[in-house]
């Protein structure tokens, strides 16, 4: 069991992170692919990337178990990770104190190949590989499906903020999962090991994670700035049958006004009933567009409590703006 302590000032600093994190999904898909659990979820993805993984990046297993402790600087909370190569530097900056302790206690509990205590006494060489391993790995296992990644994220966040404006902060606590009990001022995770975390003010960040599984993560040092790692819902057979696409699917059926009014109604995630209403159609009607616009990869569609939640994918979201510009409108945040 996890504990997470708020206090009033952490309630006000919870948020929900932009999107997928490089390094947390290059974290948790290693130790996914080294797992037999969640056959029906990552079984299709195992089995296309196992046999294409080349030998840099199966290095990576001997840092990142599939269960148990994996190093902290393996995910870094601070510097610039807003592209892989900054998050990658951001890893490789680690300071070499904090890489010694860290890898000394993986190797408390695991037997570790001689090139552990190269990297452990911050060896550039062995940094650099490790840095190129990182690289291959995401091109190799991740990028092909990077679209449905980024997909299904943003629609879960979309989720939390649906349950944040109708609940509160207690409401995005409450709504993450069966596997999360809000007691207050006390969130009670399900998690391998007993653990406390004090957020002391400093708040959380709340990471949604493709691959995260089966059960939440953080990291193991309290005094790393806090973040919660969770699983999210995935679209069926995002990785199958077929090896996964590269480009957009076809847009020719989306011409129309009703279905370019869906596309905007989902930029912030709405259900089928709500589009019906917004458009004044039927909801059959609505169920149609909505196929076409997932077939087309503009849209995806979380189910959560018997409830559908549309969400415009980047794609989406990119053929919007480009639509705005057009008509010399800016394009809204989101």
């Amino acid at each position: 069991m996890l504990r997470v302590h708020f206090t009033s000032e952490d309630l006000a600093r919870v948020r929900v992170a932009p999107g997928p994190d490089f390094l947390w999904e290059i974290s948790n898909s290693v130790q996914t692919l080294q797992r037999r659990d969640g056959e029906r979820v990552f079984g299709t993805w195992r089995r296309w990337v196992r046999p294409r993984l080349s030998a840099g990046p199966r290095l990576l297993s001997s840092l990142l178990p599939p269960h148990g402790y994996s190093p902290d600087f393996l995910t870094p909370t601070c510097g610039d990770r807003a592209t892989l190569q900054a998050s990658v530097d951001t890893l490789l900056s680690t300071p070499r104190p904090r890489l010694r302790t860290e890898l000394t206690q993986l190797a408390s509990s695991l037997q570790l190949p001689s090139w552990v205590r190269s990297l452990a006494g911050g060896d550039a060489e062995t940094l650099r590989q490790l840095g190129g391993a990182l690289r291959t790995y995401q091109r190799e296992a991740l990028a092909p499906y990077w679209r449905r990644v980024h997909a299904d994220v943003e629609a879960d966040r979309a989720v939390r903020l649906h349950s944040l404006l109708d609940g509160g902060t207690e409401g995005l606590l409450t709504g993450l999962g069966p596997q999360f009990r809000w007691r207050a001022p006390v969130l009670e995770v399900t998690y391998p090991v007993e653990q406390d975390l004090h957020l002391r003010g400093r708040g959380l960040v709340l990471q949604p994670s493709f691959f995260c599984w089966p059960t939440p993560i953080t990291l193991a040092d309290g005094d790393l700035p806090p973040v919660l790692v969770h699983p999210i819902q995935h679209t069926p057979d995002w990785a199958g049958p077929a090896r996964p696409a590269e480009d957009a699917g076809p847009l020719g059926p989306l011409l129309g006004h009703t279905r370019a009014g869906i596309l905007r109604a989902t930029r912030t995630g709405c259900s089928t009933v709500e589009a019906a209403r917004l458009l004044d159609v039927t909801h059959p009607a609505v169920s149609q567009h909505l196929n076409v616009l997932r077939a087309a990869g503009l849209v995806t569609t979380v189910r959560r409590a018997g409830r559908s939640l549309h969400v415009a994918t980047a794609e989406g979201r990119a053929l919007l703006a480009a639509e705005e510009r057009a008509h010399g409108r800016p394009s809204p945040s989101v």
